[in-house]
């Protein structure tokens, strides 16, 4: 598997498996501002990649995910924050009786959730982006999880949250597990970010046994100036 991938993730993502979703111009590309804010150029762009970018950005802010990249001029940083990135051991995930896979029909629901316990952004379609799970108890949405950047080789677990009267009891755990038995059976790997001060995040993640990789991976937030 090509470590390679994941210095760029959401540009493999966006000219591969998620090119579908995005809004393209020459090699840079964005997903649509329903499914997400990220985009991407080249891993060397030039400065055509960079005007394709401003072409499909207007006055969007986007995020750029991985390498840090030195921003022409014409363009904004608007904030950056370092990430951990890691690595799933081999062969994680398995299947839980009580997890359940998400549709279309629960997007509202999965938005407010993700407003609650604010793990990212996540949008009215962000769901189209991969498989995504969740618990119901009473029939309301306790917790989900689910893939965001998939790369030929890796796909990310991502939006795991739990509702604040639920945490504690393993669920976040149990929906990971489920996420990863997914991409494994896809023929894929499972990483994930988390910020780089996140320490309860960053525990659980280490105690699932996933490895943090050696990269300054960051995210920008970006804007085409004036």
């Amino acid at each position: 598997m090509s470590l390679s991938e994941l210095d760029h993730p959401a540009f493999h993502a966006l000219s591969g498996a998620h090119r579908p979703l995005a809004i393209r111009q020459g090699e840079a590309a964005r997903y649509l501002p329903t499914v997400a804010v990220f985009a991407a150029v080249p891993p060397a762009p030039t400065s055509t990649d960079w005007d394709d970018l401003a072409a499909i950005a207007g006055q969007d802010e986007l995020i750029l995910f991985g390498t840090p990249q030195d921003l022409p001029a014409g363009w904004n940083e608007l904030g950056r924050f370092d990430v951990v990135q890691m690595m799933a051991p081999e062969g994680f995930g398995r299947i839980h009786d009580d997890v359940v896979r998400l549709t279309a029909d629960d997007a509202a629901e999965m938005v407010a959730l993700v407003e609650e316990a604010r793990p990212g952004p996540f949008f009215s379609e962000t769901h189209r982006i991969g498989a995504y799970y969740g618990i119901k108890e009473d029939g309301r949405l306790v917790a989900m999880a689910g893939e965001r950047l998939t790369t030929p080789s890796w796909t990310e677990i991502s939006a795991v949250c739990t509702r604040d009267s639920h945490r504690g009891r393993g669920l976040a755990t149990r929906l990971m597990e489920v996420v990863g038995h997914g991409i494994g059976e896809a023929g894929r790997r499972a990483f994930l970010h988390t910020g780089a001060g996140n320490t309860t995040a960053l525990r659980l993640y280490e105690h699932l046994g996933f490895e943090r990789r050696d990269c300054d991976n960051v995210v920008q937030r970006v804007k085409v100036a004036g």
